[in-house]
């Protein structure tokens, strides 16, 4: 059993709160739980007892085993004097404070409804993909939804904060982190960082300055990836222009490239591979320019995609990689891509810009933004469509993505509000199968012989 289990059931009111004493037979009244404390410090903070008749106000510490107490140092921290109640599964040891008054103890070992120990135990213990399979239909399609909403909120608000930060790196220079933040999500994965790199080895400001010149801004970018392949008798014309650019300008602005061993080829598609990215880049910059101001000036999700919608030189429509040549094409940016750049980069972006601004009008454009375009589309898109729970939209393929990551494959049920919706079911509707003889003496020794 994990602490957080303990503090679900104090949240929740979710124990046998009749007759409530200590370990030492002190009766105890609750008037008030307190307050969920997610920093350092007391788990419960402001919490209200009264004890054999005493009124208490104070903080309200939890553990597994009261052993734990010591175990974590709180014997030590002046931030645990205040505790007026230990809330354990199991006394194993009984704790005191730095003046030597034992601090009152609950027990709640006998006190845990066998349904929610149950849906606990089936939660925790199984090898499923997601905890809670097989059992998501148990909770309404409007509480499941509400959470959704609240878990891509999640989602966007963390990828908003790591553009800020970037934003702070930059000196406040909110092109130059769209920039960045834009190169590395062209990368994908597999070159994310390595698009990063370049991105912050040539500035944008750099670049703007040759804006006019799409060859200029290839030699720039293709110079500095450290991808221009050195000079041999018989080659296409297009490399020695580039390679004669990139000096010249190397000089001029004074640039050092980053090794050609950051980037990879290894399976990925040739649509993806890094110098077609680089070249759609210097597409975009060579079009378009100032990248964050038109995102914020676009009317709509239809103007954004247009900035995306480039296209190549000559030398990068029958090309893939340099000296290689390949049957002709646009190499355009897929549908699939420029929505991926608009949810990625320009979504959390716009959402820095509200709180920067404090104008919530920019994060409702994000938000619009994402329930307007189609649902992304990969494995564990299509796991959990064949779970009963599809994506409708970007937001909500979104979030999906991030209850997974964040608390499916974490473990944090009871963080979840799924996962809580199911703890709170009735006895018989949430417990799923019949427990083995082994899981049925666990919960018998988990619930201390109460069951």
């Amino acid at each position: 059993m994990r602490e957080d289990f303990i503090h679900f059931l104090w949240r929740q009111a979710r124990f046998d709160l009749r007759d409530l004493t200590t370990t030492t037979g002190q009766t105890i009244s609750i008037q008030n739980f307190g307050r969920h404390n997610v920093d350092a410090g007391p788990d419960f903070s402001s919490g209200q007892l009264r004890i054999d008749g005493m009124q208490w106000a104070g903080n309200i510490e939890m553990h597994v085993k009261s052993s734990e107490w010591y175990a974590h140092q709180h014997d030590s921290d002046p931030a645990y004097d205040n505790v007026i109640l230990h809330v354990v599964l199991e006394e194993d040891r009984p704790v005191y404070r730095a003046n030597g008054d034992r601090i009152p103890c609950l027990e709640l070992r006998n006190r845990i409804p066998a349904g929610i120990l149950n849906s606990y135990w089936r939660l925790m213990h199984n090898e499923h993909w997601i905890p809670c399979q097989g059992q998501l239909q148990l909770v309404a399609d409007p509480e499941r939804q509400q959470w959704l909403e609240q878990v891509l909120t999640e989602r966007i608000e963390a990828r908003a904060h790591r553009f800020a930060e970037r934003v702070q790196a930059t000196n406040l220079d909110w092109e130059e982190a769209f920039y960045q933040s834009l190169a590395r999500a062209l990368g994908g994965r597999v070159n994310g960082e390595a698009m990063d790199m370049l991105a912050r080895s040539v500035p944008l400001r750099v670049l703007l300055k040759h804006k006019h010149s799409l060859l200029q801004l290839e030699a720039l970018l293709f110079g500095q990836s450290g991808l221009l392949p050195e000079a041999r008798d018989e080659e296409e014309a297009y490399l020695p222009l580039l390679r004669r650019e990139y000096k010249l300008l190397q000089i001029k602005h004074g640039l050092c490239p980053i090794p050609a061993t950051a980037w990879r080829y290894l399976r990925l598609r040739p649509n993806n591979f890094p110098t077609v990215r680089i070249a759609q880049l210097a597409a975009m910059l060579h079009r378009t320019g100032q990248l964050f101001g038109k995102s914020l000036a676009a009317a709509d999700g239809r103007e954004m995609k247009n900035m995306f919608s480039i296209s190549l030189s000559n030398y990068w429509r029958n090309h893939y990689r340099f000296g290689k040549e390949a049957a002709y094409g646009e190499r355009r940016l897929g549908a699939s891509a420029i929505h991926s750049l608009l949810i990625n980069t320009i979504a959390p972006a716009l959402v820095a810009y509200a709180h920067y601004r404090l104008d919530d009008r920019f994060r409702d454009r994000a938000l619009a933004l994402l329930r307007d375009l189609p649902a992304e589309d990969n494995k564990v898109l299509r796991k959990w469509n064949g779970l009963g729970f599809p994506a409708k939209n970007a937001g909500e393929s979104q979030a999906l993505l991030q209850l997974k990551t964040e608390f499916c494959d974490k473990s944090r049920c009871l963080e979840c509000a799924i996962g809580r919706a199911l703890l709170n079911q009735p006895y018989g509707q949430s417990d799923g199968p019949l427990l083995t003889m082994n899981e049925e003496a666990a919960l018998y020794e988990l619930a201390g012989g109460g069951l």
